[in-house]
């Protein structure tokens, strides 16, 4: 494929709000940085003498220039990021700046402005999102609600209930994301844009008949690079590894902004890491970050695959401008281990410990990272802890791979194996070709001494992808080693058991005689009692008896 570098625009901390904004809660924390003044519909161009409007987005773009004539004129960062929204892609950061400065000028003076509001909420969701900065969470939310109290959901407000499903999955909160998508399912269910939101949110509950029931329709309502993408995924939940490749990279081929066209190649990068070719993913998250600099999950990505290739100054490095950029506390857990793979212990507790801060300022503003906290848990830390807080997840009906995988890993390493065996089991089941589940299963199942299973799902993670981490990938090369080869022949219950030895036949009786009539008749004698069976197994001929053991028992196949 084809990747034509470009030059991503800048990206900027969307403006804060006015004080005097009631849409909007007063700033602090990480918001409380003074803003930038606000670009609006700025970079405007006159465009060549005669030329067509062919490549407006938005309908209104045509404007009157100074002298009367009509000329068209390109769309605005402002005018993009509505494209973009409108297209169901995503837009660059520095046009989704734009936007937010754009509406939250304008709500300053239409403060009961439905459309509006909920137009500002769901790019707050989006700011933060991709920025990881929390706190824009709060203020999404308020911009909502305050649409919804302007204009409720009933009457067609549904733009707001989208934006509270896609907050909803922004926290984790996936029921509720559930809830208000299908609430504006059921009053609108030819509307596209609500199917990426109920996507997200029956992933994270592990629904996977109703995500591809979400999917399918998506694709049907909505045609193009945003259908691809989701389809893509959805194969490469499934484990359709090659589907998945070819739908992500026909994505890539067909987008064209660059935030799209990055967004396409990360994926790629992410397909070929999984199949353990690091060199393939570094030229995708190279391309992706070429294309837009602004794309920074491909500078985590690209962090893994560099510590793939022993290249662990440069992964060092990648990993460090990745959590600048985007502080994500999974980050800070996959950069810690690499400081421990390499004997770095005081590094590695520095990031553990930044981990748990990020953590804990997510939950502050309703985030919740159980997962990434309890893999942590698991690991490094309290692993009864990690229990505690996965059953809560799948209490909460998230019973995705992930936590299902999470979860049994956790329940080992407390000392619960059997339970966990289960749960591993299930994120196993799924399909999804994942080296990390496979390397827990197979050691969950080498603890319960079921040395066959385990040492399928061993060299599972191992041929899947050699270096899926740093700590466990050589764990699992080991406990492989440590199993050996298999017992040669194959499981002794498959072997054909000996044929039973034959009984010998009893001896016939003496056929009578017909004897003259004595003066007084005799009692017969009784014939010799034939043979009995047990006689004949306590004096076996030269073939094997049935009740000698076979050699090649079913607990031969459990030898390791």
């Amino acid at each position: 494929m084809d990747v034509m570098p470009q030059q991503g625009p800048d990206s900027g901390r969307p403006p804060e709000p006015s004080p005097q904004d009631p849409s909007v809660l007063p700033a602090e924390g990480a918001t409380a940085v003074p803003p930038p003044p606000p670009t609006l519909r700025t970079t405007l161009r006159r465009a060549a003498f005669g030329a067509v409007a062919a490549g407006v987005l938005l309908a209104g773009a045509l404007v009157a220039v100074d002298d009367g004539d009509e000329r068209p004129k390109e769309p605005g960062p402002v005018e993009r990021a509505e494209a973009a929204a409108t297209a169901g892609s995503p837009a660059s950061l520095s046009d989704l700046t734009a936007l937010i400065g754009d509406r939250q000028k304008w709500v300053e003076s239409h403060p009961k402005d439905a459309p509006s509001l909920a137009t500002l909420g769901t790019a707050y969701v989006e700011w933060a999102r991709r920025s990881a900065d929390t706190a824009y969470y709060a203020r999404a939310e308020q911009a909502l609600k305050g649409s919804l109290e302007a204009q409720p959901g009933e009457r067609g407000n549904g733009a707001a209930w989208l934006g509270l499903a896609a907050l909803a999955n922004a926290r984790h909160d996936f029921l509720a994301a559930k809830r208000w998508g299908e609430t504006v399912k059921k009053q609108q269910p030819k509307a596209w844009n609500v199917y990426p939101v109920l996507i997200d949110a029956y992933t994270g509950l592990g629904d996977r008949k109703a995500a591809t029931a979400a999917t399918e329709t998506f694709g049907e309502l909505r045609k193009g690079v945003p259908a691809l993408a989701r389809t893509a995924d959805l194969y490469r939940g499934n484990g359709w590894r090659e589907d998945a490749l070819a739908t992500a990279r026909e994505a890539a081929d067909r987008a064209t902004q660059p935030a799209e066209k990055a967004e396409a190649l990360h994926r790629l990068g992410e397909l070929a890491r999984e199949r353990g070719e690091p060199e393939e993913a570094v030229a995708q998250f190279d391309a992706a970050l070429r294309t837009d600099a602004a794309q920074y999950a491909s500078l985590a990505g690209r962090a893994r695959a560099l510590a793939a290739l022993d290249r662990t100054d440069e992964a060092l490095a990648a990993y460090q401008s990745a959590l600048e950029e985007l502080p994500r506390p999974q980050y800070a857990l996959e950069l810690g281990e690499l400081y421990e793979s390499l004997g770095l212990d005081g590094d590695a507790r520095t990031q553990y410990a930044k981990l748990r801060e990020m953590v804990a300022a997510a939950k502050k503003d309703g985030v919740d990272e159980s997962l990434v906290l309890a893999r942590f848990e698991a690991d490094h830390g309290d692993p009864e802890a990690a229990v505690e807080l996965l059953r809560a997840q799948w209490r909460g009906q998230h019973r995705s791979a992930a936590v299902a995988d999470a979860l049994g890993w956790a329940l080992h390493r407390a000392g619960k194996s059997e339970e966990g065996l289960e749960y591993a089991q299930l994120a196993a089941d799924t399909g999804v070709r994942n080296a990390s589940y496979a390397y827990h299963l197979g050691v969950i199942q080498r603890e319960l001494a079921d040395y066959g299973p385990a040492r399928r799902n061993l060299e599972q993670a191992v041929r899947t992808d050699p270096a899926f981490s740093p700590l466990a990938a050589p764990l699992a090369q080991e406990a492989l080693d440590a199993l050996g080869e298999p017992p040669p022949g194959g499981p002794g219950e498959m072997q054909q058991p000996p044929p039973p030895a034959p009984e010998p036949e009893p001896e016939p009786k003496p056929a009578k005689k017909p004897a003259k009539k004595p003066e007084r008749e005799k009692r017969p004698e009784a014939p010799a009692p034939a043979p009995s069976r047990t006689a004949a197994v306590k004096s076996p001929s030269p073939t094997a008896s049935p009740s000698a053991p076979s050699s090649a028992s079913p607990s031969a196949s459990k030898s390791p």
